[in-house]
């Protein structure tokens, strides 16, 4: 599994925006010192503006006043050579919640898809919520039936924006019962790895292929590697779909997992990091 990894926060929707806003911080905490405004890219949602305003207004409360909404419509816009301009002073570029697919249908294969490409590779932070977090992906999950048993056919997946290889993230996990639709998505290619992300909680990736926990939920990371048998390619349509040997993992807050080497990774780990870098 080749991947830069990256500087990434990845967020399971509904983060905290106006109490301890644990998930917002760590954004400050990652580009501070740095050059550059957080870009929040609205392309996702229906209301823009609204949702613009809410970042702008938490962000500014937590003390940082380096935020500017950038709002795309169209593909016309996102090859807009000003659009570009502001996405390359960017020190962290924020896709919102909202719709993937007007994530990949308007930016993939522009110049805007290329500018954000070229700032993960030279390590700026790239952070996502909801629909923001399932777009970052080879292939992300785009709709399926919430609260029901794997299913075949009950779930609609896309191409992403490539950014995470390996991998498909689901977010409002816990809240919203998606734990079948994951176990789906996996079942169609045991090597991908099903990331689960529970609101007001993140993933942070530092470079390497390791991600830790933050925020007041969870991570359930399905891998599939070691599945035994399934018949999701031998039913038919609607029915339930048979699994064996599929391993589930639930990562709170400090917890983490390795992707290259599909490990969960112990929260004393982190702790001694913690205490090294404190010395």
């Amino acid at each position: 599994m080749e991947n830069n990894y990256g500087n990434l926060i990845i967020i399971g929707g509904a983060e905290d925006k106006t109490d301890r806003r644990d998930i917002l911080n760590e954004i400050i905490k990652k580009i501070h010192g740095a050059e550059g405004d957080i870009a929040i890219l609205t392309i996702a949602t229906s209301y823009p503006k609204e949702v613009g305003f809410v970042y702008l207004k938490a962000f500014k409360e937590i003390g940082f006043e380096r935020v500017r909404v950038i709002d795309i419509r169209s593909r016309e816009e996102a090859n807009e050579d000003s659009i570009i301009y502001e996405i390359e002073k960017a020190g962290c570029i924020f896709f919102t919640g909202g719709d993937q697919l007007k994530i990949t249908s308007i930016i993939g294969g522009t110049k805007l898809y290329e500018a954000v490409k070229r700032a993960f590779l030279e390590g700026k932070l790239i952070a996502g919520t909801s629909a923001g977090a399932s777009c970052i992906c080879t292939t992300m999950m785009v709709s399926g039936v919430e609260e029901i048993s794997p299913t075949k056919c009950k779930i609609k997946m896309a191409p992403g924006l490539d950014i995470i290889k390996g991998a498909i993230i689901d977010q409002h996990f816990s809240q919203r019962g998606r734990i079948g639709r994951l176990l789906n998505a996996v079942a169609h290619n045991p090597e991908i790895i099903g990331i689960g992300i529970d609101e007001d909680t993140a993933i942070v990736f530092e470079g390497t292929p390791q991600f830790r926990v933050i925020g007041s939920g969870a991570v359930t990371v399905v891998d599939g590697k070691d599945i035994s048998f399934s018949d999701i390619s031998d039913i038919e349509n609607d029915e339930k779909i048979t699994i064996f040997n599929s391993r589930v993992h639930i990562l709170p807050q400090n917890y983490g997992f390795d992707l290259k080497e599909r490990k969960p990774l112990k929260k004393i780990l982190h702790e001694v990091e913690k205490d090294e870098a404190d010395r």
